[in-house]
């Protein structure tokens, strides 16, 4: 299908009286679902959430605005699964994928590292953290949106596994969430800041070793022999 010329779409004016409502009945198409949110993370990026168009959305995605309403309630629900998706498998497992082992906290949390790691270099996240940072004076709704899916959900799933290490024995965690937080945080210094500011990345070895390091400070701090 041919895209439409790469213009800003006018901004969606939809309102929530005019929003039609959800429907029951045959269950969700996955690739349904795929090309929507695939299209709609363009979009989002392109343009910001104020910006992107629902009608412009649908259309990309090769369904109706009404099929898009069908999934999702409106823009702010659309968006919430967009950024939910591109966190999803972080730290809690994808369906049919094994857990974190809390008896093998320095394996899962190289896992954990090296999966928010790449997600912090990916350029379209990177985007998102940019056009965020810029609308937070005037699009709070969309800015609590992203923190709630983003930074917030991986906080708290990551504390989830540090509790469960620490009730097998294998990490001494008094404060899980904010634990969390400093491994978390491990990751957001200086390569991400030269991903805002349109830097040179650091190179692959570099994030190793940064990702050897944040695990085992952070091991040093909470490992049983610490």
């Amino acid at each position: 299908m041919a895209r439409r010329p790469s213009v800003p779409p006018p901004v969606d004016k939809t309102t929530t009286a005019e929003k039609p409502p959800l429907r029951r009945g045959r269950p969700r198409d996955p690739e349904r679902l795929r090309r929507i949110l695939e299209a709609a993370r363009s979009h989002f990026h392109a343009h910001g959430f104020e910006r992107a168009n629902l009608d412009a959305i649908a259309h990309d995605a090769g369904v109706s605005k009404m099929t898009v309403y069908s999934h999702f309630s409106s823009k702010e629900g659309l968006f919430e699964a967009v950024i939910g998706s591109r966190t999803d498998g972080v730290v809690a497992a994808r369906p049919g994928a094994a857990a974190l082992d809390p008896q093998r906290p320095e394996a899962a949390l190289a896992a954990v590292g090296a999966q928010f790691l790449s997600l912090m270099r990916d350029d379209d996240t990177i985007g998102q953290f940019r056009t965020m940072y810029a609308a937070a004076a005037t699009q709070p709704e969309a800015c609590a949106v992203f923190y709630r899916q983003g930074a917030d959900r991986l906080m708290n799933e990551l504390a989830d596994y540090l509790r469960s290490a620490q009730s097998a024995g294998s990490l001494q965690v008094p404060q899980p969430r904010q634990a969390a937080d400093l491994f978390l945080a491990m990751f957001l210094g200086d390569g991400h800041i030269r991903g805002l500011l349109r830097l040179p990345a650091p190179s692959a070895l570099q994030d190793k070793a940064l990702l050897r390091e944040a695990v085992r400070v952070f091991m040093a701090a909470f490992g049983r022999g610490g």
